[in-house]
């Protein structure tokens, strides 16, 4: 995959090469290069999964036993969560949580139904900001840290998961992700329950990239998305796989 080291040292080394030919070559091909650089960076920005600024966790190459990882984002959500976690029990799955710190301070509650019910939680940034890839190092570290301190302080919970919101990555965010030791996980399977607006739309989409291994992405923010949990966990059963957490996934303390 590319990495944005990799790429920043193309770059350079192609533009020195340039201007050691021709200011005339230089001229023409420095305007394409850098709209190259550029756009390459952006796609990294927004894919997770080619772990162009950091390393992140998708998938499981190595694993031997039938298991995915269902992972949920966004919550604790008054209303859908204890719906989730109702049918999480039901079939006796197991799943990680990335919870936003607003969330969690609102309904602490529902946050240790989470822990209660054996499940997994990670750190899904305090304000789920739309401008998260924009903020600068100080204001990232202050958003992901307050998190951190509320489930410390409320459920003495030593967190290592992070995932950013929306996905994003950049420097600023790396740098804070490692200053902080935190572990990021992203996915393999992307449901996009939130803009979907049937079940089987979904299903349809994510069916054919489940196999054993995997981490899926759904929210517990919405009635779709827990009528796809109901039908998720119905196929992953008649296929012989198993919901487990992140940590059990990639066999991690």
């Amino acid at each position: 995959m590319l990495k944005f080291k990799n790429i920043n040292i193309i770059f350079v080394l192609l533009v020195l090469f340039l201007g050691y030919l021709s200011t005339e070559l230089f001229y023409v091909w420095f305007p394409l290069l850098l709209i190259f650089w550029t756009i390459i960076t952006t796609i990294g920005s927004f894919h997770i999964r080619w772990n162009y600024f950091l390393p992140a966790k998708h998938f499981n190459y190595q694993i031997n036993k039938n298991q995915v990882a269902i992972t949920f984002d966004d919550g604790p959500n008054v209303e859908f969560t204890p719906k989730v976690l109702g049918i999480l029990k039901k079939h006796q799955a197991k799943a990680t949580f990335f919870l936003i710190g607003k969330h969690i301070e609102k309904y602490p509650n529902i946050v240790q139904q989470i822990l209660d019910n054996g499940h997994l939680i990670g750190n899904h940034s305090y304000l789920h900001n739309n401008g998260f890839g924009f903020l600068k190092t100080k204001e990232v570290i202050k958003d992901i840290s307050i998190t951190q301190r509320l489930l410390k302080d409320k459920f003495n919970i030593e967190n290592k998961l992070f995932r950013p919101p929306f996905g994003v990555t950049n420097p600023n965010i790396a740098k804070v992700v490692k200053n902080l030791n935190l572990q990021v996980i992203g996915w393999s399977v992307r449901s996009l329950d939130t803009k979907a607006k049937t079940v089987d739309e979904v299903m349809q989409r994510i069916i054919p990239k489940i196999k054993k291994g995997a981490v899926i992405l759904l929210h517990d923010t919405s009635t779709l998305s827990v009528e796809i949990l109901e039908q998720l966990l119905q196929y992953l059963e008649e296929h012989q796989l198993q919901s487990v957490t992140i940590n059990e996934l990639f066999k991690e303390k």
